[in-house]
């Protein structure tokens, strides 16, 4: 088993959300983040009249447990539902799990965790 932890865009997330859902990927977690990254941007930005800290660049971080199998398709699609070519689109990682238990039906390993056509 894997974890797939991702960091896009929130302008992408939307997108990388409905390409993870055509492969089949369909339950994962995720959670607004902040971080600073190499975009140097300036810290403060100014828009009609309102100042904005862009010092922390806003970020969705989506973690996903599958199985081996269907790891590199969701790399993948990740990658390519999240680019956009420029500096700031995002990292992806990939972890071994040792363990995992479904606590609803006491399912442990591979057989714990949600795939394509996997029904939870």
């Amino acid at each position: 088993m894997k974890k797939i932890e991702a960091i896009v865009r929130t302008s992408k997330f939307e997108n990388v959300k409905a390409e993870l859902k055509k492969i089949g990927i369909d339950f994962f977690s995720y959670w607004e983040a902040a971080g600073i990254g190499n975009e140097h941007l300036r810290e403060h930005h100014s828009y009609r009249g309102t100042v904005y800290d862009t010092q922390y660049i806003p970020r969705i971080f989506i973690s996903i447990v599958l199985k081996e199998a269907n790891v590199q398709k969701t790399i993948d699609c990740i990658e390519k539902s999240a680019f956009t070519g420029e500096i700031g689109d995002g990292m992806i990682f990939s972890y071994n799990i040792e363990e995992s238990v479904r606590i609803s039906n006491g399912a442990r390993g591979e057989a714990s965790t949600a795939g394509p056509g996997d029904k939870i």
